[in-house]
């Protein structure tokens, strides 16, 4: 979410910069100093969190159910607001911020849910075209008068995911696998500064998985997008992360680099010894023969 342009979807890294962006750490996307989240009812959700996250970066979060993961990502684009504390993205103060200024935070969010959040009825392309809403005038899009630069630059996101061939099929028409890539698409439509991903793969099988955290981690390798990917699935965290934050009740416990992450730190993460709901069985093959692609 830096000022420099970043690629359009459609870019290769080459046309980009002759190689893949370059995570920076010493320019930060993300600031968060002493951030806490109290819930109606007295629950904590968030305690005490200090992070830095620079751009580029690609970021995994793990913790049990409950641990704050998700609302640690919504407390990014203000959807929860802190409690406490002082939340900075890409140099906005999103803790007390206007409606308008947070409007204008959240259109350089993507935003990628375990559920899809898609439209079943209509086509996978108007889905992606969603993502343009906050640059293109209501009358617009309510009519379906879409511009001809935004149109190719949904369908240059569907060609980044590899599912271009569905453009024109109803999104109710897909499978699980396929529906995250078009939420995917849609998060990248919008030409992002930073995606944020909760539980991404949570209703997908091993494969399909695997999958779409090759899609993510491809992105942002490609276009330098500052990534944050909560998982509940441990191997995933250690196969695709760069960077891992590990929260428990609240709290960050752990924030370090991928390669210095062993059992004994996710034990001290979980609270408890690892079993196997907390890794991703490797399958064979999807559970849906229309899964795949």
């Amino acid at each position: 979410m830096s000022s420099a342009r970043r690629p359009a979807p459609s870019e290769s890294p080459k046309q980009a910069d002759e190689g893949e962006p370059c995570p920076d750490p010493d320019t930060p996307v993300i600031r968060l100093e002493d951030v806490s989240v109290t819930y109606p009812g007295g629950v904590e959700a968030l305690r005490g969190i200090d992070l830095t996250i620079g751009d580029g970066e690609f970021v995994v979060i793990v913790g049990l159910s409950g641990a704050g993961k998700s609302t640690l990502l919504r407390v990014l684009n203000g959807l929860v607001p802190a409690t406490s504390g002082s939340v900075v993205v890409d140099g906005t103060e999103v803790v007390g911020a206007s409606a308008a200024t947070l409007r204008q935070v959240r259109s350089r969010i993507g935003m990628i849910f375990q559920t899809f959040n898609l439209v079943n009825r209509t086509s996978v392309l108007n889905n992606v075209l969603m993502g343009r809403l906050s640059v293109v005038p209501a009358w617009r899009s309510t009519l379906g008068l879409w511009p001809a630069e935004d149109r190719e630059a949904a369908m240059a996101a569907l060609e980044r995911v590899g599912i271009v061939d569905k453009a024109y099929v109803r999104a109710s028409n897909l499978s699980g696998g396929q529906q995250q890539r078009v939420g995917i698409a849609r998060a990248l439509a919008q030409e992002p500064g930073l995606m944020l991903a909760d539980e991404p793969v949570a209703a997908l099988d091993p494969v399909t998985s695997r999958q779409v955290m090759g899609d993510l981690q491809k992105i942002n390798r490609e276009l330098g997008i500052t990534t944050l990917v909560n998982l509940h699935f441990l191997d995933l965290a250690k196969e695709y992360g760069r960077r891992l934050i590990g929260l428990r009740d609240g709290e960050m416990i752990f924030d370090g680099d991928i390669a210095d992450v062993d059992d004994d730190t996710f034990r001290g993460i979980y609270g408890r010894s690892i079993t196997d709901e907390d890794l991703l069985a490797m399958g064979d093959s999807p559970t849906d023969g229309s899964e795949g692609g």
